[in-house]
């Protein structure tokens, strides 16, 4: 992680100028050289790498969660990403409802096809890593597991039998679990979401 020390009257641009020679430090040749093999714009990398940077705290889980999110994208199925949703609110409780899922923002990966039109977060460089080098696998959804993990799915029978494993049970105080969608009950019945 990298930490920055500006004194307190700092212009904005002299933070931005920091954030992108530190981003030039980080991502060299070989990382720039694999964005061109996945014919991938640095702003779509940064963009992709941020979903998954708040998607998952689990270091372990980035390069998976990033193959869902590659394997949506070549089969032209929405993101169906909560953070995206959450950055997209002009106000947010803490608690993600099922009306916010047909909020209409540009951010909002359950009404938008593709990526959001820019970074929701800063990523790290796991993040970044991950983005650029996916697991090599055919899942297409997952579901918080609420313990800081997911339940990763390749067919949506697989996804909607975790989703009543992990998300439909009584809520246990202190949980932090995502919205789910499931075909039928949600906003948009003929998509199928990520959770």
């Amino acid at each position: 992680m990298v930490r920055y020390k500006f004194p307190r009257a700092v212009k904005a641009r002299d933070v931005l100028v920091a954030m992108v020679e530190q981003l030039k430090q980080v991502v060299g040749p070989d990382l720039l050289a694999r964005m061109q093999e996945l014919k991938m714009t640095m702003h779509e990398v940064l963009t992709l790498a941020s979903v998954i940077e708040k998607e998952t705290g689990s270091g372990s889980e980035r390069p998976e969660i990033s193959a869902v999110f590659h394997n949506r994208l070549k089969k032209h199925i929405p993101l169906q990403s909560d953070p995206t949703v959450i950055y997209g609110l002009p106000e947010f409780d803490g608690n993600l409802h099922k009306k916010d899922l047909s909020s209409p923002s540009p951010y909002n990966t359950y009404r938008v096809q593709g990526l959001p039109p820019g970074p929701i977060a800063s990523p790290g460089i796991q993040a970044i890593r991950a983005t650029l080098y996916p697991s090599n696998s055919s899942f297409l959804y997952f579901v918080s597991r609420n313990d800081g993990t997911h339940q990763f799915s390749a067919t949506l029978m697989e996804h909607n039998k975790a989703v009543e494993k992990y998300q439909k049970r009584p809520v246990r105080r202190g949980s932090h679990s995502q919205t789910s969608v499931v075909p039928g009950e949600g906003v948009f019945p003929h998509m199928e979401g990520v959770s």
